[in-house]
């Protein structure tokens, strides 16, 4: 029975505690070798593959470095689901109402609907760890894991999000279908005077995206920028004047992505939206499986990584793009 002078959050922290030491001895022994207890705290996947999910503690270690790699997570609808995929009615229109007579006969006026789906795709990827590594006791082998596989799946998660084609991974926000679009007026540049494009593309956008939008770019873009002035004289781009702040464009602020592409020809440099209208679908979260055999001959043992996600623009009047073309 539980001790009931000992705080709930200290049990917690027990049962995570051994599930974390759980999980390090099943990588380094395999389940044929655990304790039994031991082997009792695993979480068992019923897949086809028998692999086992990673402590709790460990994943959102996994996750936090996707984060870091992929920042559409911190701003993104983010949503976990339990079937191969997930539809959503999408409204198309909605009912409008008409000024009548007293006596006049009333307009009828309908919603219509269409219907989006979204399929979650399989990320993969493995790890090879030589056995003298998994039987030394000072090897620190969850966070070394944690932080190749997040690495891995974090960089190529970032990737589908801003470009993705749709097929076999998520749709980016870059490739999305519906997405306005301003041009830079020159055909590999910003243009001559791209400030004014900035803030005509700002005042393009409703005020409830505006409100809520932030600016997508890369770094190199971003140092472009920091130069340019509106008519007045005035920085468009402002540093932060509290630490920890984000650096912000015409009062919005920027979030630097690495996939963003930088300025070229037909490129989309600048995105700017509300990017609560993007959402990703976690169909699983991360799964190892420990694979002790087909490396055997090597003095290896690989592990198997893999979660399953996908993510798709759900609504596109939250965005608008900057293209640079004439």
């Amino acid at each position: 029975a539980a001790n009931s002078n000992v705080p709930a959050a200290d049990n917690d922290n027990d049962a995570a505690a051994a599930e974390r030491k759980a999980f390090i001895e099943f990588a380094r022994k395999g389940i044929e070798r655990m304790d039994q207890k031991a082997a009792a705290t695993l979480t068992v996947a019923t897949d086809a593959s028998a692999g086992y999910l990673a402590p709790e503690a460990f994943g959102a270690e996994i996750l936090k470095g996707i984060v870091e790699f992929s920042p559409v997570r911190a701003y993104a609808k983010v949503t976990t689901i339990a079937a191969p995929e997930i539809k959503l009615p999408r409204k198309l229109t909605g009912t409008a109402a008409t000024w009548v007579g007293e006596t006049d006969d009333r307009s009828q006026s309908d919603m219509t609907f269409e219907q989006a789906t979204f399929t979650p795709y399989e990320l993969a990827t493995y790890v090879d760890v030589s056995n003298q590594l998994l039987e030394d006791n000072a090897y620190n082998l969850e966070g070394e894991l944690a932080a190749d596989l997040g690495e891995a799946f974090g960089k190529t998660e970032a990737t589908a999000f801003v470009s993705g084609n749709g097929t076999g991974k998520p749709k980016g926000l870059l490739v999305a279908a519906g997405i306005a679009e301003v041009k830079t007026g020159n055909a590999a540049t910003l243009g001559t005077d791209p400030a004014a494009t900035i803030i005509g593309m700002f005042h393009k956008v409703p005020s409830v995206v505006a409100q809520n939008g932030v600016w997508l770019m890369n770094r190199t873009t971003l140092g472009a920028l920091r130069t340019l002035k509106d008519g007045t004289g005035r920085f468009i781009m402002l540093d932060p004047i509290t630490a920890g702040a984000p650096v912000t464009l015409l009062g919005r602020p920027i979030v630097e992505m690495v996939d963003m592409p930088d300025v070229a020809a037909n490129a989309y440099p600048i995105m700017f939206g509300d990017l609560s209208g993007y959402r990703i679908i976690d169909r699983i979260g991360l799964s190892v499986l420990r694979d002790p055999y087909s490396q055997a001959t090597k003095g290896t043992v690989r592990f198997h990584a893999r979660k399953r996600v996908g993510g798709d623009v759900t609504n596109a009047d939250r965005f608008l793009k900057l293209k640079v073309a004439a």
